[in-house]
C-alpha cells in the first residue's frame, strides 16, 4: 500500500496550491482528482473562461467607442468560435501549467474518485476497481457546483448555470440573469457588451448584495445605462421550457405577477459544497448543510483532517481565499509559523464593466460591530488616467476608524478596481493606518493614484476633487 505525508482530495485552486507548497516543504504528496484534467471549478468552468470572454467584451467595447479614441474602424464583427477556442487554449495551457508544477515539486496526480476509508486512509475509485493508500495527513478540497432553485430543471439548453453558458456556440438574443451575485452581473456584462438584452432578476433588495450599500446604486446605474433590466425583490416563482427558449414567472417588489420570455436563462443563485460520498461521515468532523466546520488554520474536529475551499463553513467561496487556505493548512502540518485565515483580510474581486474591488468591512457593518465611523470618497471623475482610458465612472470608499485613523474597509467600483484592491489589501494586513497611506507616494499618472486621494478623502484633504 503506497504511504504519503498528505493525501488532496480535489485540484482546484485550493488543492494544486496546497500540494505544490506541500512539494516545497518536503512532504510527500498525492492529489487525487475525479476529473481526467487538473485545475477544477475555477481553471476550467469558473474563474478563468469567465474573464477571458469579459476581456474579450472589454476589447469589443472599445471597438464600438472607437470614434471617441480616433480611429476610423467599420464592420467590426464578433468572432464567437474564435473566441470559444481562444477560451479553450487558455484553459489547456494553465490545465499543462498545474501539471507541470505537480512534475517540479514531485506531487504524485491520482485520477479517480477519492473518500475517506478510515483513520490515516483514503480510497481511490476508478474504472470500477477501488485502492487504498495510506496518508498521515488528508486534506478536503472538493469544491462546489452551482445551485438552482427548488423546482428548477437545468436541461443545459435553455436553463443554465455557469458550466453551460460558457459553451454556448452562439450570443444569444435575449438573457434573463437569476441572482446578481458576482457570477451573475459579471454574464450580464459580458452578453450585454455582445449585444443581448439582458434582465437580471435578484431576490434581495439591491444587487452584488455583499458589497458595501453605496456600490450597489452605482452598478446599478451603470448597468441601466448599459441597456440592463433590473428588477430587486423578484420573487422567482417558476423557470419553465417552452418553444423559444424559457419563461421566467416571478413577483416583482409589488408583489405583482410578471413574467420574461428568453432565449436562455442563467441561474446564478449560489454555489452548494461538493461533500456527499467522500467518507466524512467516517469522521469526526462536523458538517452543516454539507459544509465542513474548520478552525482558522483549517484543522477540522477529526484529528489529521483539514478541509479547504468552498467546502469549509462561514469562510468566502473564493479562489483566491481556497489558495491561502491550502498554504496556512499545509505550514500546519510541515510545523511551519502561520498565520490563522483572517476572512476580514479577504478581498472580493469582481470583473464586471465597471469593475468591484473591496477589503474588509462595509460601511454598515463597521457602525455594527461599535466603530465611530469616518468615511472618504474619490470618484474616478477627478482621475487623469481614468479619463485617458475613457472610464472614469465609480469611486473608492474608505472607511475608516475616527480617532486613530484606523483602515477598516475599502471599497472600489471602476477602472481597474479588481487590481488596484491590493494596495489597501496590504494596508489592511499591514494594520496601516490613513496617515501612512496618506504618506504614500503614488505613481502619476496611474488609476492606482486614487487611491491616495481615497484616503485623504476621509479628513477632507483630497486634492484632485
Amino acid at each position: 500500500m503506497a504511504k504519503y505525508d498528505l493525501v488532496i482530495i480535489g485540484s482546484g485552486p485550493g488543492g494544486y496550491v496546497a500540494a505544490i507548497r506541500a512539494g516545497q516543504w518536503g512532504l510527500k504528496t498525492a492529489v487525487i482528482e475525479k476529473d481526467p484534467f487538473l485545475g477544477g471549478t475555477c481553471l476550467h468552468v469558473g474563474c478563468i473562461p469567465t474573464k477571458v470572454f469579459l476581456h474579450h467584451a472589454d476589447i469589443y467595447d472599445n471597438f464600438k467607442r472607437a470614434e471617441e479614441f480616433g480611429f476610423e474602424v467599420k464592420d467590426v464583427k464578433v468572432n464567437w468560435p474564435a473566441m470559444l477556442a481562444r477560451k479553450d487554449k487558455i484553459v489547456k495551457k494553465h490545465a499543462g501549467g498545474i501539471a507541470a508544477l505537480f512534475k517540479k515539486n514531485k506531487v504524485e496526480s491520482i485520477t479517480g474518485w477519492g473518500r475517506i476509508a478510515g483513520p490515516g486512509r483514503v480510497s481511490v475509485e476508478k474504472d470500477g476497481k477501488t485502492t487504498e493508500i495510506e496518508t498521515t495527513y488528508t486534506m478536503l478540497a472538493t469544491g462546489s457546483e452551482a445551485r438552482s432553485l427548488p423546482g428548477v430543471e437545468i436541461d443545459g439548453k435553455a436553463i443554465l448555470t455557469n458550466r453551460e453558458i460558457l459553451e454556448l456556440q452562439a450570443i444569444p438574443k435575449s438573457l434573463v440573469v437569476v441572482g446578481a451575485g458576482a457570477v451573475g452581473v459579471e454574464f450580464a456584462s459580458v452578453f450585454r457588451t455582445f449585444g443581448t438584452e439582458v434582465t437580471i432578476l435578484e431576490a434581495l433588495p439591491r444587487i452584488v448584495p455583499l458589497e458595501d450599500e453605496e456600490i450597489s446604486p452605482e452598478l446599478e446605474k451603470a448597468f441601466k445605462k448599459k441597456g440592463i433590466r433590473i428588477e430587486t425583490q423578484a420573487k422567482v416563482e417558476s423557470v419553465k421550457k417552452d418553444a423559444a427558449g424559457a419563461t421566467v414567472a416571478f413577483k416583482d417588489k409589488d408583489g405583482k405577477p410578471q413574467s420574461i420570455a428568453a432565449e436562455k436563462v442563467l441561474i446564478a443563485v449560489g454555489r452548494r459544497p461538493l461533500t456527499e460520498n467522500i467518507g466524512i461521515e467516517k469522521t469526526k468532523a462536523k458538517v452543516e448543510r454539507g459544509y465542513v466546520h474548520a478552525n482558522a488554520y483549517l484543522e477540522t474536529a477529526e484529528p489529521r483532517l483539514y478541509a479547504i475551499g468552498d467546502i469549509v463553513a462561514g469562510l468566502p467561496q473564493l479562489a483566491h481565499a481556497a489558495s491561502m487556505e491550502g498554504i496556512i493548512a499545509v505550514g500546519r502540518m510541515a510545523g511551519k509559523e502561520v498565520q490563522p485565515f483572517d476572512r476580514k483580510r479577504c478581498p472580493n474581486a469582481t470583473y464586471c464593466e465597471p469593475q468591484i474591488g473591496s477589503i474588509g468591512l462595509t460601511e454598515k457593518q463597521a457602525r455594527e460591530a461599535g466603530f465611530e465611523v469616518k468615511t472618504g470618497k474619490f470618484p474616478f471623475l477627478g482621475n487623469s488616467k481614468a479619463t485617458i482610458l475613457g472610464h472614469h465612472e465609480g469611486f473608492i470608499k474608505v472607511v475608516a476608524e475616527a480617532k486613530y485613523g484606523e483602515i477598516l474597509g475599502v471599497h472600489a467600483i471602476g477602472p481597474l478596481a479588481t487590481e488596484i484592491i491590493a494596495e489597501p489589501v496590504a494596508a489592511l494586513g499591514l494594520e496601516a493606518t490613513l496617515d501612512d497611506m496618506a504618506a504614500t507616494i503614488h505613481a502619476h499618472p496611474t488609476v492606482w493614484e486614487a487611491m491616495g486621494d481615497a484616503f485623504n478623502a476621509v479628513r477632507g484633504l483630497t486634492i484632485n476633487f
